[in-house]
């Protein structure tokens, strides 16, 4: 009778061992998995950002010598009425150059720092709201559409230049955008945050519908070698509408630092971590 049970003992601890041993294989292959996609839609996405040389570009550098100034193609932009520019954090030298030096009123957003930039010389609107995919007030913040907040100010067909960094809201932003609002988008400076989610190809996608990628830059900030063939998980992009744009389809020729600076100057940049990755 005791050897029947022990048996019994036996066998119950076996099965219960061996479903252990099942489950943890399991999720050792689901985490595998997970990391090989991750890897898969980090390529996809890197490929889907390579700038391309426009042959009708001068570049020139707005805003801050380090983190806050970016790129434009600085004779393209004759045609621009009025500027954009969403993240503020309390300074915009992007918005206040190219108020000063286009003449056009900027109008800037930020609903989580409140503090109105000062631009002497230059044209801004301050808004305390900040970009979403839909109208809707969060935690006291007020959100609206780009659509909504261009057709507010009376720029829903007027031809715009914009800067954003929304700390990753830029995604759904576009994704969930009209096509009507990418078409009177000169030039378009983002920011882009994280590398890892397949809905980002499918917004890069579907903005290279519409603009051709001029310019990319790493910001240093957020160097991680283990993202790669990413450098860094926030990157800086130019892309420049196809009506104004001419290109020849080679690569973008590696930028002579003349509009590059590196983001954090007491950290090491990673720019060249991106050369020949793909």
């Amino acid at each position: 009778m005791w050897i029947g049970v022990l048996a019994l003992v036996v066998g119950i601890t076996a099965v219960l061992v061996g479903a252990n041993q099942w489950r943890v294989a399991s999720r050792r292959q689901a985490r595998r998995a997970e990391a090989s996609n991750k890897v898969d839609v980090r390529r996809q996405l890197f490929a889907e950002i390579q700038p391309v040389h426009l042959t009708n570009c001068e570049l020139k550098r707005f805003g801050e010598r380090h983190d806050g100034g970016y790129p434009l193609c600085a004779n393209l932009l004759g045609a621009v009425k009025a500027g954009y520019s969403y993240g503020i954090s309390g300074y915009d030298g992007w918005g206040c150059d190219v108020s000063r030096q286009l003449h056009v009123t900027v109008h800037q957003y930020d609903c989580f720092d409140l503090r109105e930039p000062q631009c002497p010389g230059g044209s801004t609107m301050f808004h305390g709201e900040c970009v979403g995919t839909t109208k809707a007030t969060e935690d006291g913040r007020p959100f609206d559409t780009l659509n909504n907040q261009f057709a507010g100010n009376g720029h829903g067909e007027t031809p715009i230049v914009m800067k954003i960094d929304v700390e990753g809201a830029e995604w759904d932003s576009f994704l969930f955008a009209p096509d009507s609002v990418f078409a009177h988008i000169d030039q378009l400076d983002v920011e882009f945050h994280h590398v890892e989610d397949p809905k980002f190809v499918a917004a890069m996608q579907r903005l290279k519908r519409f603009f051709y990628i001029a310019h990319v830059h790493y910001n240093n900030f957020s160097c991680d070698p283990a993202l790669g063939p990413f450098p860094s998980w926030a990157f800086e992009v130019l892309l420049v509408n196809k009506r104004i744009a001419m290109t020849d389809g080679s690569p973008a020729p590696a930028s002579d630092g003349v509009v590059d600076e590196a983001n954090n100057p007491a950290s090491q940049d990673c720019q060249a971590a991106a050369r020949g990755a793909l």
